[in-house]
């Protein structure tokens, strides 16, 4: 079911740490709804069934902005705002804990776990870091200034004030954080490191890799090679650029992709469950920036390790 996605300041409490959906009834110059629930089947109908939206109104799942139950049955009175709760289908709970890095009156930065994905999208809704941090630290209104990918582990930041969260996510729109990260890949002793490495990069909606195509750059990472043992090297990147999948399509192209990607650069079925014991091996390590608020420079560096560089 789909319904308005921006946060919702309406009656009903978040629940698992997910904002209530709200529904603006529309405009109906050619009278095709009479009541209320013709419309909710209409628009939900095809996702849920329309006997499912017919036992929600009758559970008094809607509701209006006074909180009270809005039945089936009432007039259509175009402009009405509803709320909701989604039915969220079982998750399995990753089993890793969410690190707190640092927490003050604006921001929460913590270590995401691999797996974990930031917001809720697809079939990841309760099981995302925005929801178990509102859950855990008992903070409804915590929303991320930015995203990192699911199956990538390390810092994100979250902030506390909604109406300081535009500061924050302006300063990675326009670039102006410092984002370092580690991976573990194969060495290669005939690749030259240091480089830069840019390319046009494009994903479609649907498909799970991106890829790089002929055209004006788009995507812009610095690549080094830390150090070596053996078949593996560990690796820093810096990426100018935030394009989906950016370091792992770079480290692809160059012929060292990270360790245990399920995409590069060969896409591996989906379906068969999380293996947790082969975590993609990227890490946010650091993230440095102005702070917007209070002026001051912040640097916030990612306790977490890479499982396949152990500390040696």
């Amino acid at each position: 079911m789909r319904g308005r996605r921006k946060a919702s300041a309406g009656p009903l409490p978040q629940r698992d740490g997910i904002d209530a959906v709200r529904v603006r009834l529309p405009e109906d110059p050619g009278g095709a709804w009479s009541t209320v629930g013709e419309y909710l089947v209409a628009r939900f109908g095809g996702a849920i069934g329309a006997g499912r939206v017919t036992a929600m109104l009758g559970e008094g799942r809607f509701v209006g902005a006074d909180g009270v139950p809005v039945r089936g049955g009432e007039p259509y009175a175009a402009g009405l705002s509803l709320w909701f709760h989604r039915d969220f289908a079982p998750e399995e709970p990753v089993p890793f804990p969410l690190g707190i890095v640092h927490r003050d009156a604006h921001l929460v930065v913590v270590d995401k776990p691999h797996f974990l994905a930031t917001t809720p999208r697809g079939r990841h809704i309760t099981q995302t870091a925005v929801a178990r941090l509102r859950r855990e630290l008992g903070v409804p209104a915590l929303q991320p200034a930015h995203r990192l990918d699911r199956l990538t582990a390390g810092l994100v930041l979250f902030v506390v004030r909604p109406e300081e969260r535009g500061a924050y996510q302006t300063l990675f729109r326009d670039r102006l954080v410092r984002k370092e990260y580690e991976a573990v890949a194969p060495y290669d002793p005939e690749l030259a490191l240091p480089r830069t490495v840019r390319s046009r990069i494009v994903k479609e909606r649907g498909v799970l890799a991106a890829r790089e195509e002929p055209g004006e750059a788009n995507s812009e990472s610095h690549v080094e090679l830390v150090e070596h043992r053996g078949a593996l090297g560990r690796y820093r990147l810096v990426p100018a650029t935030g394009r989906t999948h950016q370091l792992r399509v770079h480290m692809n192209a160059l012929g060292v992709p990270i360790v245990h990607d399920p995409l590069y650069p060969v896409v591996e079925p989906e379906g068969a469950g999380e293996d947790w014991d082969r975590p993609l091996q990227l890490l946010a390590r650091r993230l440095e920036f102005t702070d917007p608020v209070s002026g001051e420079p912040r640097r916030f560096t990612s306790g977490l390790r890479l499982s396949a560089w152990p500390e040696g």
